[in-house]
């Protein structure tokens, strides 16, 4: 039965970009994880209030020294090859990002040993308590239980095999990637036969290909059209406030960058809410720091608010540095950034600064920011749950997505704290004061939480927008005998 696009009781979703691969532990494309949540699980995962529930794991202890943790993995579990999940399934997994040193690696930072006494139970052992070891575990960015088979076939990169909802397909090079639905899935076969994701990176194409009834989903949304849909009854429209975050981050390794007071000056020039008003048209809040107002981590900090241009003058000439020109990286595929760079050259522009903006595909963007071939890129991260989510690996001086060279000594003790301080009032000390130095030391130049945007079909039911972004179907069932 072919399960493509149109197939009874098939959802098609329109998603903006194309994965840059299907790894989930090598990517870091939202993209690549909004298709390989549906595919792959984790040992536990965030409910749609974030907190941390079984999911191949059925249940955990923690011993009384807080440094071992141990897993129950559910039964009968199997992969998308008929194989079944055991606890060396899930070692391997954890020691594939530790010894490779994957883009997740920081999460293990604390552990000592992965183990698996018998078949259904892993042992992790740390060598301090842990308290976010639970949301270094879940979460849909790339903590995901591979097939050892699979991995060293090669044919992850282009056949993945997981244990999740729904199955790999196949893949059509700049215009879909369809899966299928798993009927043998631990958490009972979806109702959905089968998704469809499309790459339609113009929200308008996709929103009209909603409109239409070609597609069932989208999170490519106008964010113009936002407040107009919210009234439109032939369509479900929902914003929900992320944990997310856009940024700006100079590179320190080039002078003048490296100067605090030069970094602080692009910061007080920066309009933010021109910025919000042009990417997100009142959907996002503009932020000096990466958590959100709501968000129980929340810090306020209001540091930019006032000085602008005058400031920023003040500080350059400080600093006795006069750049001429910018280059500041954007990606076509976050069209985010191609909008916001031009304010950013206004912004700059009294200053003397001219910003060359250039405009590339995310591969080549992730290209050049791992390459340092930058002064400036803007860029979101995606998916925060713990606190350490929001900054270890982009600010710690080891951290790896810390792509920027920042390094400050109290950053990184607070950092370090933080991981271990079991105290709640402690760790959201450490926290708060790490946040106001990120931000005082302008290790990024923190510019606003969006909203979740997305859009779909009355007939598809029982799908939640969530605010860390993932993107579940496998409760979803699509009416085939309404209009869709």
């Amino acid at each position: 039965m072919d399960l493509g696009a149109g197939a009874e009781g098939s959802l098609v979703a329109a998603i903006a970009g194309e994965p840059d691969q299907l790894d989930p532990h090598k990517t870091t494309a939202y993209f690549s994880f909004e298709v390989l949540e549906n595919v792959f699980d984790t040992l536990v995962e965030p409910d749609e209030n974030l907190q941390m529930r079984p999911a191949l794991a059925k249940s955990w202890e923690v011993s009384p020294d807080e440094l071992t943790w141990t897993f129950r993995l559910r039964e009968n579990v199997t992969f998308h090859d008929g194989s079944p999940l055991t606890a060396e399934d899930v070692v391997y997994s954890y020691r594939r990002i530790i010894d490779e040193q994957l883009s997740n690696v920081d999460k293990f930072s604390a552990v000592t040993a992965v183990e698996a006494p018998d078949a259904g139970t892993v042992v992790i052992r740390v060598s301090r308590p842990t308290p976010n070891m639970l949301t270094n575990l879940g979460g849909f960015k790339g903590m995901a239980i591979v097939s050892r088979r699979n991995v060293e076939s090669g044919e992850i990169a282009t056949n993945p095999i997981g244990t999740g909802p729904f199955s790999f397909r196949g893949q059509t090079s700049g215009d879909s990637i369809t899966l299928r639905a798993n009927p043998d899935y631990w958490g009972g076969a979806p109702s959905l036969t089968g998704v469809t994701f499309r790459f339609i990176s113009e929200p308008s194409t996709a929103l009209s290909a909603l409109q239409a009834g070609e597609v069932d989903w989208t999170d490519s949304i106008p964010p113009q059209r936002v407040s107009q849909l919210t009234e439109d009854e032939s369509l479900t429209v929902a914003v929900t406030p992320s944990n997310d975050y856009w940024y700006l981050a100079l590179n320190q390794a080039r002078a003048p960058w490296n100067d605090v007071r030069v970094r602080q000056a692009i910061a007080y020039a920066i309009d933010r809410d021109a910025i919000v008003a042009a990417t997100s048209y009142g959907t996002a809040q503009a932020n000096q720091l990466a958590i959100p107002e709501g968000n129980p981590w929340y810090t306020s900090y209001d540091r930019y608010d006032s000085g602008g241009i005058d400031k920023a003058r003040e500080l350059l000439a400080q600093s006795g540095a006069s750049p001429r020109t910018m280059d500041m990286l954007v990606t076509t595929d976050y069209p985010e950034t191609v909008t916001a760079a031009q304010i950013i050259a206004d912004n700059l522009a009294p200053l003397g600064i001219t910003v060359n903006i250039r405009t590339v595909d995310f591969a080549t963007w992730l290209d050049e920011q791992n390459n340092g071939n930058f002064d400036m890129l803007m860029m979101g991260w995606l998916g925060n749950i713990d606190p350490d989510d929001f900054y270890y690996a982009q600010h710690h001086t080891d951290g790896t997505s810390n792509a920027q060279k920042f390094s400050d000594p109290e950053v990184d003790r607070l950092l370090d704290a933080g991981r271990v301080e079991t105290d709640p009032a402690a760790r959201f000390d450490d926290y708060a004061r790490a946040a106001t130095l990120i931000a005082d030391q302008v290790s990024y130049i923190f510019l606003y939480n969006p909203s979740v945007i997305q859009a779909w079909t009355p007939a598809l039911q029982n799908y939640q927008a969530r605010r860390d972004g993932a993107v579940r179907f496998r409760n979803a069932t699509l009416d085939t005998d309404g209009e869709t």
